[in-house]
């Protein structure tokens, strides 16, 4: 049996499909904004305030392992109503809040942990979501591209060593855009009101993301805006990565003459 923290995008609809196809017994703890697993009969809506109930149906469950995936919506501390076990929680959960969504995934694992409980990695069932080390499109980054993505993976990774960015778009080996808390798609936007074109985008977890429950995501609509911004190049770092809907961004890369890397 296994337990499914899901929440927003497509993510969590890839895993669930897995799941099934695989009879693989499992139960929802549907953590999105509006119910959005009601049809599922094997789905509870919990408020992750109420963590004495999510603990007692995992225990109810026989569970012993779980999966988070999506998007979990940040919540507002001032509104939620804590059970017992909620409260007990309540100092740590709000301490991550400050730290980010990240640090909020971490406090969560770790108290799931104190309770028997295993995270495993949110691509456990779906390893074909993520790339391995290569190039997926007919255009390859040439020996220069190659020193320039060089480049701005170093720069990446010092960002990366003080938990600041998981995206940047860089353009002769200097950063033109960050990402932001925001996410993807509005770093991307930002491009089409500057002046820099045919920049590569570079997705990398940051040093302290937790893989188990956050991975750097892209999908369709990333190649979309990548189009529109007039990027040339998406590279992601090996087996740290997950994309949605690979054979339809590969195919739309290959359309397109944007490359796919991963190092």
């Amino acid at each position: 049996m296994i337990g499914l923290f899901l929440g927003e995008k497509k993510l969590p609809i890839e895993i669930l499909k897995k799941l099934k196809k695989k009879k693989i017994k499992y139960f929802i703890i549907d953590l999105s904004k509006n119910n959005k697993f009601k049809k599922d009969k094997n789905s509870f809506f919990i408020n992750i305030a109420k963590f004495g109930k999510i603990l007692e149906l995992i225990h109810s469950q026989k569970c012993k392992k779980v999966i988070f995936a999506g998007n979990i919506p940040k919540p507002k501390i001032s509104s939620l109503k804590f059970d017992i076990k909620g409260f007990f929680y309540m100092p740590r959960i709000i301490k991550a809040s400050k730290l980010g969504d990240s640090a909020i995934l971490k406090a969560l694992i770790k108290i799931l942990a104190e309770n028997k409980i295993k995270v495993l990695k949110l691509n456990f069932f779906n390893p074909e979501l993520s790339l391995s080390k290569g190039n997926y499109t007919k255009l390859k980054p040439n020996k220069l591209e190659d020193l320039e993505i060089k480049k701005g993976i170093n720069h990446l990774n010092n960002l990366n060593a003080h938990n600041h960015t998981q995206g940047i778009v860089i353009r002769k080996g200097n950063a033109v855009a960050k990402e932001t808390s925001s996410g993807t798609k509005k770093m991307i936007q930002t491009l089409k009101k500057t002046k820099f074109s045919k920049g590569i985008l570079i997705k990398f977890p940051k040093k302290k993301q937790d893989l188990r429950a956050d991975l750097p995501t892209i999908g369709l609509e990333t190649f979309k805006d990548c189009k529109k911004a007039n990027v040339k190049g998406i590279v992601l770092k090996s087996k740290q990565n997950i994309i949605l809907d690979k054979n339809k961004c590969i195919k739309f890369a290959n359309k397109n003459k944007i490359f796919i890397a991963v190092k």
